[in-house]
């Protein structure tokens, strides 16, 4: 697996374990990270973790299925799934426990030389989050 993929890897699994430690080790105050669809864009490392701490508050499972991944140079995707399970209030279900399954691309360009996270884009299927919040 080349260098690139390794290191998409091993931030994937930080960002869905939680380990925002890992994490803070591929930012910089340059590191960029944006949901085109949602159209939200956070720079730099502390805003970037700020945002995902809130996003993942209470969440019980989180982990990305990558079912494919490619790379040219170094910038990275991945596409797959990601799986949430957590608690209903962050999706308008107070008292329920939800389980998602989110189709999406992630794309992560690294500064090769300083190993840091230059840009995370998500394109999330969030219709199918939808979809399936109706159905819980």
């Amino acid at each position: 697996m080349p260098k690139e993929q390794q290191m998409a890897v091993r931030y994937m699994q930080a960002l869905t374990d939680h380990d925002y430690r890992a994490l803070r080790s591929f930012y910089n105050r340059d590191s960029v990270f944006y949901d085109k669809t949602a159209n939200v864009t956070y720079k730099g490392g502390r805003h970037i973790i700020d945002f995902f701490e809130r996003a993942h508050e209470g969440v019980l499972e989180y982990k990305f299925n990558i079912e494919h991944m490619f790379n040219t140079g170094s910038l990275v995707v991945m596409i797959g799934n990601y799986h949430l399970r957590g608690p209903g209030e962050q999706f308008g279900k107070p008292g329920k426990i939800i389980e998602i399954a989110i189709p999406g691309v992630t794309t992560l360009k690294f500064d090769m030389n300083t190993d840091r996270m230059t840009e995370q884009v998500d394109l999330m299927d969030y219709q199918t989050m939808s979809d399936q919040l109706q159905t819980q």
